[in-house]
């Protein structure tokens, strides 16, 4: 970017950018935002043991696949980024149909031959063994759902309807990488960075102070600009996201993004590269979608659900004869044994917070 300014014609992203930079020592002034939520499949209670996936499986379908490239003219946004200097199944007991003199390993049923479907009881997590770095999710209760922590480097994907806590949840998750030396980024195409610093500060997170010591990097981007800077974005996001060293990310949220493209086709193929970019970053990224009008388990316009490797589904639980409760559930994490049952959570004065040895009613 020159020394005179940004040209008439610098992309809205890059301003956003530098605004964001030169906004990080001034305004204190914090605002609150509902939260929207995610969506997820039907599951079943208990723990289950997700099989892995690798990434090329979304790459090898040409529907979502793109050559993406950035402009020559376009400008480097990398110097208003942030930081001068680097911060650093179990099956179910089901039985056979039919038996023979060769039934073998089947003859106790599927159950009995992979080991059972696990009952609620918790994970013995000294006993837990994996080559994978994992990370804590910083949620009371909904880490102890999960065990051995969420993969490093996972997408991740919070659906909800509005009021659920999503921004919530990701604020939480950025924080929790923040207070154990972390360096993290959030970008919202909501709210503008003193409303999220403020919603911070609300729950007592002093996201200034980190953002003043280089560790955080709050920007704030117009949904409409961005989707017309997407493939400049792509190409230097994940380089920006290096040299800043982050080692958490979010974005609040993918939704604003979806609804720029009217043709579904091409929303796909975007929000494909757009999440290939961010896994090329190497960085733990957490998305929040709204959930759809008609199936609280789905996005809005579907799509995250499939491109992420853990989804989150946060949701209204109304009783016939009781009042509403907040739930949340665990579609889906690759690479990692989790509960599928449906838990009560409660927005304390420390944040979320899940009831993982209650039920919903």
């Amino acid at each position: 970017m020159s020394e005179d300014g940004a040209s008439d014609d610098e992309d809205w992203f890059e301003q956003g950018l530098r605004d964001s930079d030169e906004d990080s020592t001034d305004s204190e002034d914090w605002g609150s935002a509902d939260d929207s939520d995610t969506a997820a499949t039907d599951a079943e209670a208990g723990w289950t043991d997700e099989a892995g996936t690798d990434d090329g499986e979304a790459e090898s379908s040409a529907d979502w696949t793109q050559s993406v490239g950035s402009d020559d003219d376009s400008q480097s946004f990398g110097d208003d980024f942030g930081a001068d200097d680097g911060a650093g199944g179990a099956f179910g007991g089901a039985e056979n149909a039919g038996s023979s003199e060769d039934d073998g390993l089947f003859d106790e049923g599927f159950g009995d031959a992979f080991g059972g479907a696990g009952d609620d009881g918790d994970f013995a997590e000294e006993d837990f063994e994996s080559e994978i770095p994992r990370l804590d999710l910083g949620i009371e209760g909904l880490d102890q759902m999960i065990q051995g922590g969420v993969p490093e480097k996972h997408l991740i994907v919070v659906i909800g309807s509005a009021g659920t806590g999503k921004t919530t949840f990701g604020l939480q998750f950025l924080n929790h990488g923040l207070k154990n030396g972390e360096n993290a980024v959030f970008m919202t195409l909501e709210q503008s960075r003193e409303a999220i610093t403020a919603t911070a500060n609300e729950w007592g997170w002093d996201f200034e102070r980190y953002e003043r010591e280089g560790q955080l990097a709050v920007v704030d981007l117009d949904p409409v600009e961005m989707a017309n800077s997407l493939d400049n974005i792509q190409a230097e996001l994940p380089e920006l996201i290096k040299d800043f060293g982050a080692d958490r990310l979010v974005l609040d949220s993918v939704s604003l993004l979806e609804m720029m493209y009217d043709d579904q086709a091409k929303r796909r193929t975007e929000v494909f590269d757009f999440t290939r970019s961010l896994k090329k970053a190497g960085v733990t990224t957490f998305l929040t979608s709204e959930a759809s009008e008609s199936n609280a388990y789905a996005s809005r316009h579907g799509i995250i659900e499939y491109l992420t490797d853990a989804v989150f589904v946060l949701q209204y639980v109304r009783g016939e004869t009781q009042e509403t409760r907040l739930a949340v559930e665990i579609q889906k994490i690759r690479n990692a044994n989790h509960s599928r049952e449906q838990k009560p959570y409660e927005m304390t004065d420390e944040g979320i917070s899940v009831y993982q040895q209650a039920n919903i009613f």
